[in-house]
């Protein structure tokens, strides 16, 4: 991996949790799923929701402004906005868009991610 940045340690996240960082200059949200960690954009791209602030569940991050979720492992859409018709129409607006994924890797008790 070229590139590395260290963004975080090992003790700083607990299983199941996940936390906003910066690195150089990108919003990034650090997930821990067992002894795996993941990092992916930390901005919906539908309005820009803070995905550190919604739900994690496994790999799946929930969005808290309108109920989007993103595989951690792929980025992939899982769920592009939740119910009703504003989502409908909102769905027409703007179409459904995958986030960046960072790789991670563990040295030690540092998390790195490659930028």
């Amino acid at each position: 991996m070229s590139n590395l940045l260290e963004v975080g340690n090992t003790k700083e996240l607990a299983e199941g949790t996940m936390k906003p960082v910066l690195a150089r200059g990108h919003e990034i949200l650090l997930a821990r799923v067992g002894d795996s960690y993941y990092a992916v954009d930390n901005r919906c791209p539908h309005m820009g929701g803070n995905l550190s602030q919604g739900k994690l569940e496994g790999t799946t991050v929930t969005c808290p402004l309108h109920g989007s979720q993103f595989d951690l492992t792929s980025g992939q859409v899982v769920r592009w906005l939740s119910g009703g018709l504003a989502s409908k129409i909102g769905k027409l607006v703007k179409p459904s868009k995958a986030i960046n994924v960072y790789k991670v890797k563990v040295e030690d008790s540092r998390v790195l991610i490659e930028i």
